[in-house]
């Protein structure tokens, strides 16, 4: 009777650690295609989606925070190395208040570069998406929109070219 109750046990056991194993996949890793969201421009009016991406170029999603220090130095990056960007559209995006974006781009001078849009995420869509727990977030997209490599916190000039096989 004991090896009976201890069998029961030790299978009941078994069973409870196999059902505690992380089944979560972030829904980029789900559906790893450009995600559908709908992304508020600086003029406070008009969306940028998909359909707005130029053809045949590849994407970064930089996810950033106007506050984070870490963000601020992956954007100062960015621009002082634009001449290796200049053949991937930069797509910025942040939940923060939409006059913090706003003080970002000037601050930055971002409106001059013409592949790099930063747009306002009201809606929380990427954060979620992505599962974000710490900023930059870059997620990189082939000329077809798929994805090829995602990532938080800084990742370097390098790296990124690296992953679009453009160095």
């Amino acid at each position: 009777m004991k090896k009976i109750i201890a069998l029961i046990v030790f299978t009941s056991l078994t069973v409870m650690a196999f059902c505690q194993t992380d089944t979560i996949q972030h829904p980029y890793l789900k559906f790893p295609t450009y995600p559908p969201v709908q992304l508020l421009l600086p003029d406070s009016v008009s969306l940028y989606n998909k359909t707005d991406l130029p053809k045949k170029m590849p994407v970064m999603v930089m996810v950033f925070n106007p506050e984070c220090g870490h963000c601020q130095i992956a954007t100062e990056t960015i621009v002082q190395n634009i001449d290796k960007f200049k053949n991937i559209q930069i797509v910025m995006a942040t939940s923060a208040p939409f006059s913090q974006m706003l003080t970002f781009r000037e601050k930055y001078k971002l409106d001059q570069y013409e592949n790099i849009v930063i747009t306002h995420d009201a809606n929380f869509f990427l954060i979620s998406f992505y599962m974000l727990h710490n900023l930059p977030f870059f997620a990189l997209y082939n000329k077809k929109k798929e994805l090829i490599s995602a990532g938080e916190s800084s990742m370097t000039v390098e790296k990124i070219l690296a992953a679009f096989n453009m160095q």
